[in-house]
């Protein structure tokens, strides 16, 4: 496994620090493996680390008073989580789950602490990609409470391609697979609803839909429709 030093040096939010400084963090910080599938942390564990991911994928959920999952964000290599602990948050409010087989960076919430007060720049980033989460987070609520459902997995499509979305000869390709009940817990629907509207993007020739594997093949046109503002000219396929 590569040097916990060198995972740090890659993440965004430290990317600017000097060797010397993160040197001196390293020996207090600790990487672990998860399996598929596996929580990372639940509601009401202590918030005693800020975690980086620095292989696989993870999501990070709420539960619904219905007892039901709801997805607030995905986690790539790179990225940090749990960052709400440094700013006296006692224990956990949401869980975090992976989606693949995983390795992350526990870096204490001491050092982090550390790291903010004495870098301003470390706080400006984190600050910076809490704002970024909490925005998405806000327009997909938004979306919930006035958009019908074939709107809002539209507009789910739309934000999944933004951060996930790859270009190739069809369209955009979604590189996060994600089943129908997933896609369901992120628009708040159900897997029934959500197959049947993905069926009906197909027949308009929108989309392709595989196991898990979903291409954009006109996000344009898609956008329209929901009177978005398109920023896939470049990238869609050929129509």
């Amino acid at each position: 496994m590569q040097r916990t030093i060198w995972h740090l040096q890659h993440c965004d939010i430290f990317s600017e620090l000097s060797i010397e400084s993160l040197e001196r963090i390293e020996p207090r910080c600790r990487a672990r493996k998860f399996a598929a599938r596996t929580p990372i942390y639940l509601p009401s564990e202590v918030a005693d680390s800020v975690l980086l991911l620095t292989s696989g994928m993870a999501k990070i959920c709420n539960l619904t008073n219905e007892g039901k999952q709801s997805i607030l964000a995905f986690v790539e290599p790179g990225e940090l989580f749990g960052e709400l602990a440094v700013f006296e948050r006692e224990t956990r409010e949401e869980y975090v789950e992976t989606i693949e087989a995983s390795t992350l960076v526990m870096i204490p919430i001491t050092a982090m602490q550390e790291l903010v007060e004495k870098n301003h720049r470390v706080a400006l980033s984190l600050t910076k990609m809490i704002g970024l989460r909490r925005h998405r987070i806000e327009r997909r609520l938004k979306n919930l409470l006035f958009l019908s459902n074939h709107d809002r997995l539209v507009h789910l499509l739309l934000d999944l391609a933004e951060q996930f979305g790859i270009h190739c000869s069809d369209g955009i390709r979604l590189r996060i697979k994600l089943a129908h009940q997933e896609l369901a817990n992120l628009m708040g629907s159900t897997r029934e609803t959500v197959t049947i509207l993905l069926g009906h993007l197909k027949d308009e020739g929108l989309i392709e839909v595989g196991r898990k594997r979903i291409v954009l093949l006109d996000a344009t046109r898609m956008a329209s429709q929901v009177h978005r503002k398109s920023t896939w000219d470049h990238l869609d396929g050929p129509n």
